[in-house]
């Protein structure tokens, strides 16, 4: 009879225990992740990705004249491997020459036709001058024939004398014409020549120029260093099939290697941040070992908008202040611009913030209790957020919401605190909670 209770007690015992595992209510704050407010300086940062640029270059230039040859751009049809070293004088791109050589075969037909023109031409002047210059001498032997007959004429009458008179003045006026007449003949000879000769001339120089053009379709490094692709506007590489423009003439580029920058973009909210100045921590993601230090150099004023988005950014650079033979153009980088230093504030993961409405709050656990505090929060940095009031040093807050958060009530600050710091409201950093909090509720 003792053992049949014993193990009736013993049933019993264990269907309690399997209902009580079952229908009791589990408490599951004990899973929750938690972090200790923290106090001491604060670091308000700004992280971006950037690209290494050198911060002067010198220009590969494509051919000069191309302008005063009308031709406007010019396709590069090799180019050496981008990142290439060179040394100076060395081969680094040819371009194109199709437009060009028609126009020298263009050029090279006018001037064969100013050429037989010109041969034309003074075949033409010559028989011209020739048969008036006969025509000089022909009418100087009739004067002198009118002289003659006028001399021998000096026993014959009057009116015979009269009429010789006469034929020797005819003679003597036709001479003088046809003398007048050959100096316009060859004035007019001169000038066509010179027009055709300026004309061939002319030809003769563009053609001259075509080939000095030419001549420069292989382009050479102007001194050694390591050949860089240029980028176009919209930032992809100039390399074969890009285009030359005749008003930026710049097939490659050799960049300075001893002082790179980094160049960035800062999202419209965060630029009013970043001022030149300003030092930053640099990383390079293909050496996660190598650290630089830098400063900001330049905040452009007028903001740009990234392709396939609506975010507005505003190009910052970063000079390296280190020099590293490892550092080359187009490597990313991680920047980290130290904006400011606020001393002696107590400071949360960002995680920890939740807002309802117009309040903020945090869940402070203190053991197995979880209380729901009203919190009120300055500039927050990538990780963290300053609390101006509401938590002390030694609280404990948690990272998620526990169950029921909710229904549960929160202990709210004084009014004559949230009067205070309303007064001087701090900015909080669109990386903050706010974000976070968005992204919590979706």
């Amino acid at each position: 009879m003792n053992q049949k209770k014993v193990f009736y007690w013993v049933g019993g015992i264990i269907l309690l225990a399997i209902a009580a595992y079952f229908l009791w209510p589990k408490n599951n704050n004990d899973q929750q992740i938690t972090a200790k407010v923290k106090k001491g300086t604060f670091p308000i940062e700004v992280t971006t990705a950037g690209e290494l640029i050198a911060k002067s270059s010198l220009k590969i230039e494509g051919p000069q004249g191309l302008r005063q040859i009308q031709i406007w751009q010019v396709k590069i049809q090799d180019i050496i491997p981008d990142g290439s070293v060179v040394d100076s004088g060395q081969y680094v791109a040819t371009l194109d020459r199709s437009e060009i050589s028609n126009k020298i075969k263009d050029e090279q037909t006018n001037l064969d036709k100013y050429e037989t023109q010109m041969t034309k031409t003074r075949l033409d002047t010559s028989l011209d001058l020739r048969g008036a210059r006969d025509e000089l001498i022909n009418l100087k032997y009739a004067v002198e024939e009118k002289k003659i007959t006028l001399e021998q004429s000096k026993y014959e009458p009057p009116a015979t004398i009269r009429q010789v008179q006469i034929d020797l003045e005819k003679s003597e006026r036709a001479l003088e014409q046809a003398e007048k007449n050959y100096k316009l003949k060859t004035q007019k000879a001169d000038a066509n020549m010179q027009e055709v000769w300026s004309s061939y001339m002319q030809a003769k120089r563009k053609l001259e120029q075509l080939m000095d053009v030419l001549n420069q379709f292989n382009i050479t490094a102007p001194k050694a260093g390591m050949v860089i692709y240029r980028r176009n506007w919209d930032g992809s590489k100039q390399g074969i099939g890009s285009t030359v423009n005749a008003w930026e003439n710049v097939v490659a580029e050799l960049p300075d290697l001893s002082e790179m920058i980094s160049k960035t973009y800062v999202n419209e909210i965060d630029i009013s941040k970043i001022k030149v100045g300003q030092k930053a921590k640099i990383g390079i993601d293909a050496f996660p070992d190598k650290k630089f230090t830098g400063k900001v150099t330049e905040v452009a004023n007028i903001g740009e908008q990234i392709q396939g988005s609506n975010a507005k950014v505003f190009e910052v650079k970063i000079l390296i202040n280190e020099f590293d033979s490892i550092l080359r153009p187009a490597m990313t980088t991680k920047n980290t611009i130290e904006t400011a230093v606020i001393p002696n504030v107590f400071f949360i993961p960002i995680e920890a913030i939740f807002s309802s409405g117009l309040s903020t709050y945090v869940f402070i656990k203190n053991g197995a209790r979880i209380r729901k505090q009203q919190v009120i929060v300055g500039q927050s940095n990538d990780n963290e957020i300053i609390v101006k009031a509401g938590l002390n040093e030694t609280d404990e807050v948690m990272l998620t919401q526990p169950d029921g958060a909710e229904k549960m009530k929160m202990s709210e600050l004084p009014p004559d605190v949230i009067k205070k710091y309303q007064e001087k409201p701090s900015p909080v950093s669109p990386s903050g909670y706010h974000s976070r909090i968005n992204k919590t509720k979706n």
